[in-house]
């Protein structure tokens, strides 16, 4: 990826559609209870957080920096739902990685792979009714 390259237009575009993404899969696992008390312990902790994300894309960032080190997540104003029991930050990291990952695999094989692949389908299939191939 260019980022560099992009429009802030583009860029915007972006940075909604991984906050989509990280808001659908983050909300499996968590629940934003008080954004602005995430937001303050970020800050206090020196961890970098995009402003553009909801607080729901806040939250990969501060699993990938706890690691394998359990945290109080009501101390960040997180409330963990039940498939989160029993992981460990970096396990949840990856796991909301993964997820995040097949979303947009999927959205960009419905959108963009898919249709390339049906248009030279049918091509191929005019081509073969013509006795062109």
């Amino acid at each position: 990826m260019h980022w560099n390259g992009y429009t802030n237009e583009e860029k915007t575009i972006v940075w909604r559609r991984l906050n989509l993404l990280l808001c659908q899969v983050v909300d499996n696992y968590f629940v934003v209870a008080d954004a602005d008390r995430l937001a303050a312990e970020l800050d206090f902790q020196n961890l970098r957080y995009q402003p553009q994300l909801s607080p729901q894309g806040w939250v990969p960032e501060l699993l990938k920096a706890a690691g394998s080190k359990m945290i109080p997540y009501d101390h960040f104003g997180l409330r963990a739902l039940p498939p989160s029991d029993g992981l460990t930050p970096r396990q949840l990291y990856d796991q909301i990685s993964a997820e995040c990952h097949a979303l947009s695999q999927a959205h960009y094989d419905r959108s963009y792979a898919r249709p390339v692949t049906l248009v030279a389908e049918l091509t191929e299939h005019a081509a073969r009714e013509k006795g062109l191939i």
